[in-house]
């Protein structure tokens, strides 16, 4: 089976978000598998949508790794006897239109794509339940088509031993000794408001680590996507920009409690790669969070600053149940890994080849 794989997310700015860290991992372990596993196959890692390969009938499943509800993100034509899969990762600018307005053009695209998912796709991989039901619902597709592989911390996320680096990186970023901490992007969904003011009322300094967060000032705020951060008081907090995976798991393993307020997720990988760096967490009760936390975190209402702020406290103040949370965190972490989501992809090729 000749299997190729599309890399564009890789040469742009999803390169350091999810759909980066997922296409890369996956690439990689299923070179990994290719080498070392009793399944043969052929991988060939391509940008499709820049440079289309004039072998395109070489292949026998193209997988493609991206997708905008907005813009068409599906081939227009399928070439006869090749199967086609799509990733899908959520949906949530149709869950909130409010805030993700599509316009017009945005709206048709949405409807070729539904339509050509509808002809061309053979099938959809997600990653969680909660999003394999918005792609049915939105889409109207059968569930069969569409095949749930959680994410997973990489192997660089984990508890380290105690050692210099910890003076050293709160020197670096001017970190204090005890702090919350998010690790993302600022989209309506990530209820950014919420975490902030549940800081401050805990009175706990919040870090937050992502490129995005550090460039608020230079932001057209009365834009629809960011309305949601024009009132929010940002005094007092330490946003560190993008930082490097080496001392974004430093910072991890740095934190008190790691928080993720979100409104709604796709899955949450921020609070994987919590778990699994002994870090005590606190989540919204939301779909995703919810399912992939399990008993591992300490759970919020979305909008109850209070509720967040007394599970804050509680969690700082209850020694033992930090302890308990760390615990169940590090096993939680270990129930997802890369291998057995690209294991799992392969079976998908498999199974609508028939190979």
């Amino acid at each position: 089976m000749k299997v190729a794989v599309d890399i564009g997310p890789l040469k742009s700015g999803d390169n350091v978000r999810g759909i980066g860290v997922y296409t890369r991992e996956l690439v990689n372990t299923l070179e990994s598998i290719q080498k070392t596993g009793s399944n043969k196959f052929e991988l060939y890692p391509v940008d499709y949508f820049d440079h289309q390969p004039s072998s395109v009938n070489h292949y026998d499943v193209i997988h493609f790794t991206r997708f905008n509800p907005f813009s068409i993100s599906v081939p227009l034509k399928k070439p006869k006897n090749i199967k086609f899969v799509l990733t899908i990762y959520d949906l949530i600018p149709l869950i909130y239109p409010d805030n993700y307005p599509p316009g017009f053009r945005g709206w048709i695209n949405w409807q070729i794509n539904k339509f050509l998912i509808k002809r061309n796709i053979d099938a959809i991989i997600t990653i969680s339940e909660t999003s394999k039901k918005d792609i049915c619902r939105f889409i109207g597709i059968n569930p069969d088509k569409v095949y749930v592989t959680y994410l997973a911390a990489r192997p660089i996320f984990k508890k380290l031993e105690i050692g210099n680096w910890e003076l050293e990186i709160k020197k670096h970023y001017g970190l204090p000794d005890r702090f919350a901490l998010y690790v993302g992007d600022i989209n309506y969904n990530k209820n950014l408001p919420v975490l902030i003011e549940s800081c401050k009322i805990a009175k706990i300094p919040l870090v937050m680590v992502g490129k995005q967060i550090l460039e608020i000032e230079k932001m057209d705020l009365n834009h629809s996507e960011l309305g949601h951060l024009k009132n929010i008081d940002l005094s007092g907090l330490i946003r560190t920009g993008f930082v490097s995976d080496e001392d974004l798991v430093k910072i991890y393993n740095l934190a008190t409690v790691y928080i993720q307020p979100s409104l709604y997720e796709g899955f949450g990988l921020p609070l994987m790669e919590a778990f699994a760096t002994g870090v005590p967490s606190i989540a919204s009760k939301t779909q995703a969070l919810v399912e992939i936390a399990g008993d591992a975190a300490l759970f919020a209402d979305t909008k109850d600053t209070k509720n967040f702020a007394e599970k804050i406290k509680l969690l700082v103040s209850d020694s033992k149940l930090k302890e308990e949370l760390i615990r169940k965190g590090l096993e939680n972490a270990k129930k997802y890994s890369w291998q057995k989501a690209a294991e799992e992809t392969f079976r998908v090729y498999r199974k609508i080849s028939n190979f």
